[in-house]
């Protein structure tokens, strides 16, 4: 095996030296252990081999492991066979087939999650099939290409190395959820105002079709998007300190439930529109609309058999579908619901027939201003996207098998949240909502065993691909709501699930309990009492500035995790804590403290045979 050749540089591995970019005098090279994680171009000879050769498509990688139902129980020999695939790290050569499959898996992980918002944005605002259609398939378009801005790792010029851009890792991102409800009052402030059209039929009031709000939206965002890139330039540490999971944990858990109340429950019962009041006439007297192939009225047993369907396929695909197939088991969540639907008649196929066959940005514009009392509210949920692209890019070090604490590690973190910014001003230039780092790509790397870049940018490139071809979004817009409510019923549950897993890693002092129990009371009574602030906040006189202002705060004390955040974050600054919790609850992410527990540990050790077994294990690392 001396002779092996290594086909990323085409000399023998025994021989090959790392390569270290230069270092500037009288600098201090912080990534010399790791790496600084940059993507290096391949050679010519590696793209000559990948193409042309049995070994550079297929590899040694054992496919059966990816591709074959797992079976909950043995059979035969009454032992259950247990396979493990290679693993492929960041930046390892790998088979070109594998990494297609892998950058399916990624794609068809994210597919739910992306259309989700643009459906629920245009619903909202009472938008058309073809602009529907349109926002859909910008979504997909938009989180290709700025997934691959995150993907690719590079220094800022001129900073030595201090500050960069993007993570270096496969993080991929999407149009935000935490977007979904701080938008929804956005536009009923702007409805209720009269700045969009709206009318009131048999009881019932229906909204008209307002681009102006989605253009508010949008430019609001574009603006408040420099916030987490001056959050970027403070240091990981810090930020931590300032939103512990106390309080990021709070966010998200409130996050995934308003969405599950306000949008996953509502269109698994038939649809989150007019129709839910279930008028006795009129057009909304059955969902989606009495025009529907096949309306009925809404929570009808019906919609709900079709939505607990794809719910139950995601769970049966846990139990015995292949690691392939529980990566992408919300798309078959959609598939088998819709296979179902279809001979039903639930299926309306008429977006698919009007959707053109190729479509791209801009396509479909908005016009872009700046809507002074959504300012304060988008600010809160930029605040909260960086917390959350902290975690996610945590979850995804650790996931790849890259280091979660030292240099090159803050330098991901700080990166991240700076191109998350970015992102956030590029995707609403491109007609898209805020976008934030998605976290079902990491579950797509412990399944698949693949955290290498290859795979990611073939994802980038399968979504870009899925958004261009319009008939795809076609085919989304035509799922049945109950079938899409099913899906996005689990899959924002998940997102609340995300906020427990965060809240557990605090130390839940009696400093944590009081702050946690603030920031629900608000939160939970925003959440259960949606009107309460519609009594308080009522001025109506000629002071715009005022006006704007109350609007700023309805918005803001009718979004539960807005409030709750921002209780949170309050006490969690100025409550003191008692000395006794100091000393005795240390708090669980603290790096020094975690130091301080194992190195103690190792003390404890110290006078026997496992001590010193450890202790000259430590000499050799």
């Amino acid at each position: 095996m001396a002779s092996q050749v290594d086909y990323i540089s085409e000399q023998p591995k025994e021989t090959r030296q790392p390569q270290v970019a230069p270092v500037v005098e009288g600098e201090v090279d912080e990534f010399e252990e790791f790496g600084d994680g940059r993507v290096s171009l391949p050679t010519w000879a590696t793209v000559k081999h990948k193409l042309t050769t049995r070994e550079g498509w297929l590899g040694d990688y054992d496919f059966g492991y990816l591709c074959l139902p797992q079976l909950p129980c043995s059979f035969g020999r009454g032992k259950k066979e247990v396979r493990n695939a290679r693993f492929y790290g960041l930046d390892e050569s790998m088979p070109l087939l594998l990494a297609l499959v892998c950058g399916l898996q990624h794609a068809l992980a994210m597919l739910a999650g992306l259309i989700t918002p643009p459906i629920i944005f245009a619903g909202q605002l009472g938008f058309d099939g073809g602009r529907q259609n349109q926002m859909v398939a910008v979504s997909l378009i938009a989180s290709g290409f700025l997934s691959m801005i995150q993907m690719t790792r590079m220094p800022i010029p001129f900073t030595r190395k201090k500050y960069w851009l993007g993570t270096g890792l496969i993080t991929v991102v999407g149009t935000s959820f935490a977007t979904l409800s701080t938008a929804s009052a956005i536009f009923a402030a702007l409805y209720a105002d009269g700045t969009c059209p709206s009318s009131v039929v048999n009881g019932v009031t229906v909204r008209g079709a307002c681009p102006e709000a989605y253009g508010m939206l949008l430019g609001t965002s574009c603006l408040c998007s420099l916030l987490p890139m001056a959050m970027s330039f403070v240091p990981p540490r810090i930020l931590k300190r300032i939103f512990p999971p106390v309080v990021t944990g709070t966010v998200v858990l409130l996050i995934g439930a308003k969405l599950v109340g306000e949008s996953g429950a509502l269109n698994w019962m038939g649809g989150s529109g007019a129709c839910r009041s279930r008028p006795e006439t009129g057009l909304f007297a059955m969902c989606p609309s009495i025009n529907a192939p096949h309306p009925l009225p809404w929570g009808s047993a019906e919609f709900l058999g079709l939505g607990f369907l794809s719910f139950m396929t995601i769970i049966l695909v846990e139990f015995v579908g292949s690691p392939a197939m529980r990566s992408a088991s919300i798309i078959l969540g959609l598939a088998v619901g819709c296979l179902v639907a279809g001979p039903l008649g639930y299926i309306d196929s008429t977006s698919i027939r009007t959707a053109p066959a190729i479509t791209f940005l801009w396509v479909e514009t908005f016009p872009l201003k700046i809507y002074g009392p959504a300012v304060l509210p988008m600010l809160a949920v930029y605040i909260s996207l960086a917390m959350e692209a902290i975690g996610d890019v945590t979850a995804s070090s650790e996931a790849s098998r890259q280091p979660v604490k030292g240099a090159l590690f803050d330098s991901r973190i700080q990166g991240g949240v700076l191109t998350d910014g970015l992102n956030g001003l590029l995707s609403g230039l491109a007609m898209n909502a805020p976008v934030s780092i998605f976290a079902q790509n990491n579950g797509v790397i412990s399944v698949t065993r693949c955290a290498n870049r290859f795979a990611g940018y073939f994802c980038a490139c399968f979504l870009i691909l899925f958004g261009i071809l319009a008939k795809i979004s076609g085919v989304f817009l035509a799922i049945p709501n109950s079938v899409l409510g099913g899906v996005t019923t689990f899959l924002f549950a998940s997102v609340a699930v995300s906020g427990l897993k965060i809240l557990s890693t605090a130390a839940f002092t009696r400093r944590d309990r009081i702050v946690l129990a603030a920031a629900l009371s608000f939160g939970l009574t925003t959440m259960l009492v949606k009107d309460w602030t519609s009594y308080i906040f009522t001025y109506s006189g000629d002071n715009a500035a005022l006006k704007g202002f109350m609007n700023s705060l309805i918005i803001i004390l009718s979004t539960p995790f807005l409030i709750a955040g921002i209780i949170a974050s309050l006490l969690n600054a100025t409550l003191p804590a008692e000395v006794d919790e100091r000393e005795q609850h240390p708090p669980l992410l603290d790096d020094d403290a975690a130091d301080s527990l194992e190195l103690g540990h190792r003390a404890s050790l110290s006078g026997s045979g496992k001590g010193r077994a450890v202790e000259e294990d430590d000499k050799v690392i």
